[in-house]
């Protein structure tokens, strides 16, 4: 009895004797317990030992006093094994568990992971730099793939184009009819939103009925277009550099490539061509379910009647503002779909990578179509459009 309770206090020991009988060889006898919860410090002063002598050319690790092991043993193993190829030595197993044999020689397989270098914060001026870099090679690429882009685009008008159908019908199909609930529900609030606001100014002179004047105006002009385009971005775009990532990460890009079906026209072409059609529509029923949700804001709070409203509405919506929202959600359409496709195609060949390029692809093209929205809105005002 007395005996099973020093056995199971006695803290347990993993051994390690280090031999140099030879001028060029050691030899390092392991035994007793290799565990995690083991007093190591006899190998520790061992190995410490080992690398005070010169000229070692073998290491030889011999494990039959050896009584348990867990996953220190490997660890251990490895240690020596890089030791080993420190100091260009060979090293031989004898007698050590089958299973700690195994696992040593997998670790050896494995590739080692590169040491991570300290980073140094940098100064205001190189920081000005690298942001310039960045900026040099994304509009390089930028440039490069809107040039094979319109060369897809002309191939295509000449009747040349290597892409189907079925995929312009297929990403028609996910940009379009698939959106319309998202873009039911953001208008519709987007619409009420603004009748509310409207009216909390007009109520001060006694013009309500002009909310229906700025709903209208706002969703087919500005609001319907803008706010399609941001959600396609998150949606669309996402989706299409998500898709290209994942087939450059598993290569079926440089199979297409090989078979000779140009990525430009079979990939990307459908999907701009979908997008640049799909847009603008969205943007009309986008600006029709906004004037509906300021009908229901005007109608209950403003006490307009359903008359009323529609017959102001329709005396202010002009040809003009509608061509002008259509222009917009067309060119938003382009840069959608340009950032998402061209996200896709430079994505690097790891996991980690199509998450990078579906962020950048959102980001980006979220910038892009702020930009251009200001642009055109600015254009608009230099020619009195």
């Amino acid at each position: 009895m007395n005996e099973t309770k020093e056995n199971e206090t006695k803290p347990l020991t993993a051994g390690l004797r280090l031999e140099h009988n030879e001028a060029s060889a050691v030899q390092l006898v392991l035994s007793g317990e290799w565990r995690k919860e083991s007093d190591r410090s006899a190998s520790s002063r061992a190995l410490g030992e080992m690398r005070t002598i010169k000229g070692i050319r073998k290491i030889v690790i011999v494990g039959g006093e050896i009584q348990s092991w867990d996953s220190i043993l490997p660890s251990f193993l490895r240690v020596v094994d890089a030791y080993a190829a420190e100091i260009q030595a060979e090293i031989e197993l004898q007698e050590l568990p089958d299973g700690a044999r195994r696992l040593w020689e997998l670790s050896r397989l494995a590739p080692e992971l590169p040491a991570q270098s300290v980073v140094r914060e940098q100064g205001f001026v190189a920081r000005l730099g690298n942001v310039a870099l960045y900026a040099r090679d994304e509009f390089r690429d930028a440039l490069k793939f809107l040039g094979e882009l319109f060369q897809a685009l002309r191939a295509l008008l000449r009747g040349r184009a290597n892409c189907r159908r079925s995929d312009f019908m297929v990403a028609l199909q996910e940009c379009g009819p698939e959106a319309l609930p998202i873009i039911t529900l953001i208008s519709l609030l987007v619409g009420m939103i603004l009748a509310f606001l409207g009216s909390v100014q007009l109520k001060l002179f006694g013009v309500e009925i002009f909310v229906a004047n700025a709903v209208a105006i706002g969703m087919l002009r500005e609001m319907g277009a803008l706010m399609t385009g941001i959600l396609l971005a998150g949606r669309t775009g996402a989706a299409f550099a998500a898709r290209l990532g994942t087939m450059q990460v598993n290569e079926e890009i440089d199979a297409l490539r090989t078979l000779g079906f140009p990525p430009m026209e079979f990939l990307v072409l459908p999907r701009v061509l979908a997008l640049i059609i799909a847009l603008p529509l969205l943007a009309i029923y986008s600006g029709l379910v906004g004037i509906l949700g300021g009908a229901i804001v005007g109608v209950t709070m403003l006490d307009l009647s359903p008359v009323q409203y529609y017959l102001q509405t329709i005396s202010s919506v002009t040809p003009k503002a509608i061509f002008s929202g259509l222009i917009k959600a067309s060119v938003f359409g382009v840069l959608v779909a340009f950032s998402g496709c061209m996200q896709g195609l430079r994505c690097e060949r790891s996991a980690s990578a199509v998450g990078r390029a579906t962020t950048a692809a959102v980001v980006n093209a979220i910038v892009y179509i702020v930009v251009a929205d200001a642009l055109i809105s600015i254009i608009y005002v230099l020619i009195h459009f």
